[in-house]
């Protein structure tokens, strides 16, 4: 299997999708750019971007490359048939409609969040999340809902391979606090993210779980600290989600 993994062709399907994770982190990237980032020829690196561009994956502005919307093609296609999606959205937008907050949907694929869907309230702040964003599941309330439901080995895999990573003073970066915090999610049926992933932002989410007890994502409310105090935070927002992932979780398991 190694062998088979390690084949010249996987190295260049491994390639392929660097160069394009390193021209989104860029926002956009030349052949120079990249030639230097890959340790490849110029030419090399100018027939990736060549067979790429032809596919519809990236587009050329000047010298310069960008992520085409080829991709978006793919990701709308895997959101779709989300089942999770189609049961949860509508709710979703109804507690942003109700809160004026920021609202989310975000599911665990490979050992990270991925943001399904989200709506914004009137009062909705800006963050740096989009829909199809990866994130680390530990700095999240989100991640740690989903976390909490997850079997010890299976979250024991995820810190192996992702690690604990520290965003701010305030994310869990010790496992054995993270199981504690963890096994305090499962007790209280609520996470909370007190600054944990960006400063300035608390979070609450709850997990849900299918009828074979499986968790199948996260929702959460966000919004800045200083809307996000005492029986608003605490008690308010829990309860609205209590209740939409009530509702979530008949969806998933009776349509």
């Amino acid at each position: 299997m190694a062998d088979e993994f390690n084949s010249t062709m996987v190295k260049t399907a491994r390639t392929t999708f660097r160069i394009l994770e390193a021209i989104k982190a860029r926002d956009e990237a030349t052949v120079t750019e990249l030639t230097d980032e890959f340790a490849l020829s110029k030419s090399s690196i100018h027939n990736y971007l060549k067979t790429l561009e032809h596919e519809g994956y990236v587009v050329r502005e000047g010298n310069a490359y960008r992520v085409g919307l080829r991709l978006l093609d793919l990701g709308g296609y895997a959101r779709h048939k989300q089942r999770l999606y189609q049961s949860a959205k509508e709710e979703v937008t109804k507690i942003a409609e109700e809160t004026g907050e920021m609202t989310n949907l975000l599911v665990e694929e490979h050992g990270r969040g991925i943001y399904l869907h989200r709506a914004n309230g009137e009062q909705a702040v800006k963050s740096d999340s989009y829909i199809g964003h990866r994130v680390h599941l530990h700095n999240t309330a989100l991640g740690q809902a989903i976390l909490a439901h997850l079997p010890e080995e299976r979250v024991e895999e995820i810190v192996d391979r992702h690690g604990l990573p520290e965003t701010t003073k305030n994310t869990i970066t010790n496992r054995d606090e993270l199981f504690e915090r963890l096994e305090r999610v499962r007790e209280e049926g609520v996470a909370f993210d007190d600054e944990a992933r960006l400063v300035g932002l608390r979070c609450v989410a709850k997990p849900i779980v299918n009828k074979e007890g499986e968790v199948e994502g996260a929702i959460s409310i966000s919004g800045p600290t200083s809307r996000f105090q005492g029986e608003r935070y605490r008690t308010e927002l829990p309860e609205i989600l209590e209740s939409a992932a009530n509702v979530i979780e008949l969806n998933i398991n009776y349509t």
